[in-house]
Order: C-alpha cells, then structure tokens, then sequence
C-alpha cells in the first residue's frame, strides 16, 4: 500500500517499522554508542532503533539531538529512516546531517499502523510504501 506524506529528508529507506506512542529525545533519550532508548519511562525503554524505520509523533528536548542523529547515523546505529506525525527542526536537521531519509504527515494515522511490518521511506517523494495490515 502506498501511503503519501510530505519529503523532510532525502533518500529511500527500507526496514521494520518500529512505532512510539511518545516523543522521542535524542539527548538523554537514546543511547548514541547503541541507538537504544534509554530515557527512563519511554514506552519503548531498552528498544534499539537501529536498523529500523522509527515513526514517533514528534521529538522533544534540546537542539544537541540533531547531533546525537548524526552520530548514530556515523556509528552504524541510526534509524534506516524517520517517520513523524509532524517534523520539527531538531529531528529534521539532524536527518539531514545524518543521511536519514524522513516523512511527516502521513494520511494515516500512525496508530493504525502495525510494529514490524516492512515498509520502504521515500523522503523524496515524501511517500511510504506499507507491507501489511492497517488496523
């Protein structure tokens, strides 16, 4: 199924789809040397998102995130692509930086959407192609 948002960062990205609930802080938040969730209290707490297509609503905390995308990205541990309920400028700046493909405003809600399922980020079409079930 294609699904149509709009191109934050370039470039296709291909995983499983691992979905939060929550805003996601990259300083703090996620572990840089391993790309784990570590902020205590996440949903996804102990969660790795390397490797992963990460859909979060939006990220939270200070402009030092985009740097910590950066360097997950360097280190082999970032996110094969970002999708968020909406962009803003931490998380997209540090998409860029880091060559992470990222969509927003999909026309779907991302609760509808299943963990796990392969799904392929084009940032710059801004569409998803979705491999599965839509709840």
């Amino acid at each position: 199924m294609q699904i149509r948002g709009r191109g934050i960062a370039k470039g296709i990205g291909k995983g499983p789809l691992l979905i939060s609930p929550a805003p996601v802080s990259f300083l703090s938040g996620v572990d840089p040397a391993s790309g784990i969730i570590v902020e205590k209290g996440h949903p996804l707490e102990g969660v790795s998102i390397a490797g992963k297509v990460f859909a979060f609503p939006y990220g939270k905390g200070s402009t030092v995130g985009s740097y910590v995308l950066y360097g997950l990205s360097r280190n082999g541990h970032a996110p094969v692509a970002i999708i968020n309920t909406e962009a803003e400028p931490i998380i997209a700046i540090g998409a860029i930086i880091g060559k992470i493909p990222m969509i927003d405003r999909i026309e779907i809600p991302m609760k509808r959407l299943q963990n796990g399922v392969m799904v392929v980020v084009n940032g710059d079409t801004g569409e998803m192609l979705y491999d599965g079930d839509i709840l």
